[in-house]
Formats: structure tokens, C-alpha cells, sequence
């Protein structure tokens, strides 16, 4: 029975400034209140974007924001916390002054508002103490992450939501859909992550996602969608992928920022995930997924890395981002071989062919593009089609499915680049290209939670419906032909 998974997204916005108003404590209660550094204060400095040029790497100023230690520690100008005086603590008052010392800086976003920096003040006024069993040593970004718990996904969806990812084989869950006969919801999966921007199959049924809170953290994980579900209601399935180590079968990366891209080799032994720390990590799969270990992370791009591909044989891994770039990299030797720079616009996708010779990219300049991988990296050839960005691109060696702007999908022939099918029915941004393992269907996602299916040979819409649970069918397939 074939079965697609989707990444479902929604807003509640509405529905949390709600419960925060009504769980508001008076502002008398409030000032009695013990303000905790990890609950209350790290959250604020965490909105403000401190970390973005506090943290190890940047130390701007010379200050390292990332443990509590290193926060007393200060930079450049000396201490910048006075136990019980705020008025003499920089960390305070830098963030009130009205002039252009103001942090975070004018041109880095807005001042911290003022309810939030008389948290500030009561905590240093309270003696800007540390946690109880929090270690003054630990990463305050990581201790912060760990006291989240995601929310549950909401039951029906009030309204669509975005196809980030899909996979042939939410709102902090992924969505499993039967394509045998009609559309039907048969799992949900709870995920930690409120986003996932890339799922894959590996050849055990074992899925691999990766995606995060935007801003907030990332994460690639592993799950067993054949697992006891946590309960069963209308026929559909539910599958607890935060608290059930039965589900959720590896961690295989935290980190401080949303991962958007995935990409696993032909036969299972290599998974490969990069995203918004420009950083792309590599783990080795070859004894299992309970096994896997991380191989290698490489730092190749200057900006997010937005698409990443493995070579047929498994030796080279290919890599586009933000900065406009192409990457080449040799996994064996450890090291950059290749720069292809022809896009000239951020790269959203990239893809090799069937044994690996040619490699292929698209981005905001609407072209599908096909190099040589090795050598100079010569372009052999260009196409057009698009009339919007392409942000997604995908093959099985022999066909390529692009995904686009211009609410389309389009077939192309890996070897000529000729397009063979425009793919249309979709009404918004496609942000998801899957093509089955038999090379059959190819099905397309978009920003309005719509999700198309086609039949690869010619184009024949077979199904089409909304990704989000409880939101309507819009499509059916048409009818069958009269004998």
C-alpha cells in the first residue's frame, strides 16, 4: 500500500496570547515572585538575539553569553552584572538607555520592551542568582531547550497549513496518508520539532526527519512508524514521537537553529542533514540506526545550507545555500572539490544523476542548472520553465521534478534537461517534490496545505487533498474513462 508522509504546520498564536492573558499574575504577585534565571530571564535574552553575537564563535565585545559564568564574566568592559544593582549593571542598562549604546544594537531589531527588562532588573535586584541544580558551566541554550515540551497537535486543523516535506514510502507532527484508493489520514506522529523540512525512508520503513522551531532549535531525528501507537481513534493512528523511546528510535542532532534539508544514500548507510548553522553533518548508518554515529561536519557554505544531495556511490555529498553556492564535497578525503557559482542567486536545491557525473541545481534564478561534478565544474547545461523561484529540486537519476513559486511542478529528462511535464492543480507555493521508488508518481506540496499526485509517464492526475487533518478534500481524481 503506498503511503506519503507530510510535514504540517499551523499557527495557535491566537490561542496562547489567550492563555497567557487569562494566566497573567497580578503585577503585585508578579514582583513577589522569585525570577528564575533559566525560566524567566534566559527566554528574554534568547528574543532579544543575544546569543546571535554573544555566543562562543562571535564574542562581540569580547562577551560570551552562552553559561551562566561566562555572563558574569563579561567582556571587553569589565563585570556587567552587580549582584543587587541594576542601575550599576551594564547587562541592565544597556538595555533601557536611550542612547545609541542600546543593546541589542538599533540596527540588529528592537528594544527589549520594558516589561521584559524589569524582569531583568527584579532578577539582579533579587541578587542575580543561578538556578538550583543548574550548572553555572552548562550552555544556557541547550538547558532552555531541554525545559521545553512541545505542544499537542490540535485535532482538526483550523485552517491549512504548509506541505514543508514530504516523503513517499505539522504542527509538531508529521502526517501519514494512504494513496491506496481514496486519501486517507492513517498515522499521526507527534514530533518535538513544530517544523520538519526534510523526510526520507530509510530501506528498513524507518523514517529520518529533520526540521526545528525557527530561531529556536533543530533537530534530526529517526522513527518507527510500525510501533505501537499511543491510542487509535476514526481508523487513524497516533504515534507519540516526543516521550516513546519505541517511536522515537535516535537523536542524531540538536542544535541552536531550524535544519532544512536532508538527504539519504541510495543504500541506507548515510544520512546527511544541514540547515541554519551553515554547518552540514554527516553520520554513519552501516551498523544500524541505533549505532549511527556521526562522521564528519562540514562547514563549507557562508550562509544556510538549503539543499543537500549524496552521491550514487556515496562518496560525495553535494550541497546548495543561501550565499548563492554550490558545493562539492569529497567525504572520503575530507575536503572541498568543487564550487559551482553560476546561480548567482540563493541555491535552494541540488540533485546528482544516476552514476554520478553530472550534477544539477536550481534557485531564485528560476533555472534548472546541470555541471560537471569534478574538474573545473564546468555548466553543461542550463533550462528555464519556471516563472517564479524553484525551491525544490529531486530526482531518481533518470528524472528530475522541480517544485516552484509559479504553484507548478515540472518533469525533466536528467540527460538533456528537456522539460517533459508541467504538473499543475496546485494553488500556492510548491515547497515539497517527492518521486515514488518505482518512479511512478510524483507528488508536489504547497504553502496552503494542499498535496498533488500525478502519474510520472503522463501527467495524469491521480489524487490531490489537504495535508491538514480535519481540513476538507478539495480535489478527486477524475473519473474513469468510458469503455
Amino acid at each position: 500500500m503506498p503511503r506519503v508522509c507530510f510535514c504540517i504546520l499551523c499557527a495557535v498564536a491566537a490561542a496562547v496570547a489567550a492563555a497567557l492573558l487569562l494566566g497573567a499574575s497580578s503585577p503585585a504577585v508578579a514582583q513577589e515572585k522569585p525570577v528564575s534565571f533559566i525560566a524567566d530571564v534566559v527566554p528574554i535574552l534568547k528574543d532579544a538575539n543575544c546569543f546571535g553575537c554573544h555566543e562562543s564563535k562571535k564574542k562581540a565585545g569580547k562577551y560570551d553569553m552562552t553559561t551562566f559564568e561566562k555572563l558574569f564574566a563579561g567582556g571587553a568592559n569589565g563585570d556587567p552584572i552587580v549582584a543587587g544593582k541594576p542601575a550599576e549593571s551594564e547587562f541592565y542598562t544597556l538595555l533601557v538607555t536611550a542612547e545609541d549604546r542600546r543593546m541589542p544594537p538599533r540596527d540588529k531589531g528592537d528594544a527589549v520592551p520594558k516589561e521584559k527588562a524589569a524582569v531583568i532588573e527584579r532578577w539582579i535586584k533579587q541578587g542575580a542568582k543561578i538556578d538550583a541544580g543548574l550548572d553555572p558551566k552548562a550552555d544556557i541554550g541547550k538547558e532552555l531547550r531541554a525545559r521545553w515540551k512541545p505542544p499537542a497537535p490540535p485535532a482538526k486543523y483550523p485552517f491549512p497549513a504548509i506541505v514543508n516535506a514530504l516523503a513517499f514510502g505539522g504542527h509538531h507532527e508529521i502526517a501519514v496518508w494512504s494513496l491506496d484508493g481514496e486519501p486517507k489520514l492513517v498515522k499521526r506522529l507527534h514530533t518535538r520539532a513544530e517544523r520538519a523540512y526534510g523526510i526520507a525512508f530509510l530501506p528498513d520503513g524507518k523514517l529520518v526527519v529533520a526540521g526545528g522551531r525557527p530561531g529556536q532549535e533543530g533537530d534530526v531525528r529517526v522513527y518507527d512508524l510500525g510501533a505501537k501507537p499511543a491510542k487509535s481513534d476514526g481508523g487513524v493512528e497516533f504515534l507519540d514521537g516526543v516521550g516513546d523511546p519505541k517511536v522515537m528510535l535516535k537523536l542524531l542532532a540538536e542544535t541552536d537553529d531550524s535544519v532544512l534539508c536532508l538527504a539519504v544514500s541510495a543504500d541506507g548507510k548515510r544520512v546527511a542533514a544541514g540547515g541554519c548553522d551553515r554547518a552540514i553533518r554527516v553520520w554513519d548508518l552501516s551498523g544500524g540506526v541505533a549505532s549511527a554515529k556521526l562522521e564528519q561536519t562540514v562547514e563549507n557554505h557562508a550562509d544556510w545550507v538549503l539543499g543537500v544531495a549524496l552521491s550514487p556511490d556515496g562518496k560525495h555529498l553535494f550541497s546548495s545555500g543561501r550565499d548563492k553556492m554550490v558545493k562539492v564535497w569529497d567525504l572520503a578525503a575530507k575536503e572541498s572539490v568543487l564550487t559551482f557559482a553560476e546561480h548567482q542567486n540563493v541555491a535552494y536545491g541540488v540533485a546528482a544523476n544516476k552514476d554520478g557525473t553530472l550534477g544539477f541545481s536550481v534557485g531564485a534564478d528560476r533555472q534548472l542548472r546541470s555541471w560537471k561534478p569534478t574538474g573545473d565544474g564546468k555548466q553543461v547545461k542550463n533550462a528555464g520553465g519556471h516563472s517564479e523561484d524553484v525551491f525544490k529540486l529531486v530526482g531518481n537519476g533518470t528524472v528530475l521534478a522541480t517544485g516552484s513559486g509559479d504553484k507548478t511542478v515540472r518533469l525533466w529528462d536528467a540527460a538533456t534537461l528537456a522539460g517533459t511535464k508541467t504538473l499543475t492543480g496546485l494553488t500556492d507555493h510548491v515547497f515539497a517534490v517527492a518521486i515514488s521508488p518505482d518512479g511512478i508518481l510524483v507528488a508536489g506540496g504547497s504553502y496552503d496545505g494542499e498535496v498533488r499526485v500525478w502519474k510520472v509517464a503522463d501527467g495524469t492526475p491521480v489524487t490531490g487533498f489537504n495535508a491538514s487533518p480535519g481540513q476538507p478534500t478539495k480535489f478527486a481524481p477524475p473519473p474513469p474513462k468510458k469503455k
